[in-house]
């Protein structure tokens, strides 16, 4: 095992490597692992700080800890949130997002689908918001999956993007992946009016989370669209919804989608549609966009990712993330990858970025190279480690985003 420090025009983060890791020593940590589980801990993010989960492992061992660490997470999930599915509700203090759904199909092999659908209303008084939900659990259906629809904790304007919304759509997708055998992949966002309003919000912020996302009848509030490179999203809005010039903004949106996919053909596909005579109300000719969205499903390791800040800082993006304390609004980082090859194109109000990887990002029985600006970051082996697999496990249980390791770099020009 050895540390590996680059100091160029850019300065390098220390990480532990190991080009050849000990058979023996991984074995061990493998072995610890099995112990430590069959502890019952409290919380597997409590194993993180075990000296065994930062030994290098093997290919063979980081796969068999890689089940272990899932089959445990079930486990968990399965004792300790089965009440909060039954209940339909979650809570997060003295906040509660109430649920409804209905299963609709035969289960796929891979796992169901899962829409969730954002009712409207916004600022208005509690019958209001609660009329709009019960409208919501029954405005569309859909061929095979899971359709639910959440009612807003809170009756306020931006009801469907405070920031307690990320925290609990992530629990709730957690709960269903293994409380309803959710395929992760097929996840997808939708909503109409304030719930559109939530959409725009909500499907860029939490990109890496979404097959497809759909606004309808929403406004933006200024939102970039620039996360959604990986994210299809569907657009559509009355021609005569002038309200907020809703109908205005959402051509000049669709607009946007436009551009950016041109300069990106390989990202930001979208499906825009203007009602012309129609005004907020749609007459359901806005359900066109869920069978659209339903050809797509989520790369969870696409080769380009664009991580653009917006409303309510996250620490993580598909394969990138920064680290604890350093999520802000505002900042910017673009990233592709090729092979063993990791660009980081741009990096705006960030001094240090992370690249996860697993097999699928790169073979990591050879070297790896990280650049920026032309300058080299990083380049070797970065460990397997058991808590690089905790670490994007806890807090999203989402097993096509457990990566094995992880090299982190700084960005700050050299004092």
């Amino acid at each position: 095992m050895r540390v590996l420090c680059l100091c160029l025009a850019f300065a390098f983060t220390s990480i532990t490597v190991a080009a050849d890791p000990d058979t023996d020593r991984s074995g061990e940590a493998l072995t610890a692992l099995k112990t430590a589980l069959a502890a019952n801990p409290k919380s597997l993010a409590e194993l993180t700080a075990k000296d065994f989960a930062r030994l290098p492992l093997t290919k063979a061992d980081a796969d068999a800890a890689r089940k272990m660490l899932w089959e445990a997470h079930v486990s968990i999930i399965q004792k300790e949130r089965a009440g909060e599915l039954k209940d339909r509700v979650l809570k997060e203090g003295k906040l509660e997002m109430p649920f409804a759904f209905k299963t609709f199909g035969a289960k796929p092999k891979e796992g169901r689908s899962l829409w969730i659908s954002m009712h409207g209303g916004g600022g208005a008084p509690k019958q209001v918001n609660d009329q709009q939900w019960e409208n919501q659990k029954k405005l569309y259906t859909v061929e095979e999956g899971i359709y639910l629809a959440p009612r807003a904790p809170t009756n306020t304007w931006n009801l469907w993007h405070e920031a307690h919304i990320d925290r609990l759509f992530t629990r709730l997708i957690e709960d269903l992946i293994v409380l309803e055998q959710v395929n992760p992949d097929r996840v997808y966002l939708l909503g109409y009016s304030a719930g559109g309003d939530g959409v725009y919000q909500l499907a860029p912020r939490l990109a890496d989370h979404w097959a497809a996302a759909s606004m309808m009848a929403g406004h933006p509030n200024g939102v970039s669209l620039l996360s959604l490179r990986n994210v299809p999203f569907a657009l559509q809005v009355g021609g005569n919804d002038s309200a907020y010039n809703r109908n205005k903004v959402g051509k000049e949106y669709g607009e946007q989608l436009d551009k950016l996919q041109m300069a990106d053909s390989g990202g930001y596909q979208h499906f825009v549609k203007i009602h012309e005579g129609k005004g907020h109300w749609m007459n359901l000719e806005d359900k066109a966009a869920l069978p659209w969205m339903a050809k797509f499903s989520r790369n969870s390791v696409p080769d380009r990712v664009v991580w653009n800040q917006t409303g309510t800082a996250t620490d993580r993006s598909y394969w990138l993330a920064v680290p604890a304390g350093e999520a802000k609004v505002g900042s910017r980082v673009v990233a592709r990858r090729d092979k063993q090859d990791i660009e980081i194109i741009e990096a705006e109000k960030t001094d240090h970025v992370i690249v996860r990887f697993d097999e699928r990002i790169a073979d990591l029985e050879k070297p790896i190279r990280i650049t920026h600006m032309g300058q080299e970051l990083f380049k070797g082996k970065p460990a397997r480690t058991i808590a690089v697999m905790l670490d994007t496990l806890v807090g999203r249980g989402d097993p096509k985003l457990v990566f094995e390791a992880e090299v982190s770099v700084s960005l700050a020009p050299k004092k």
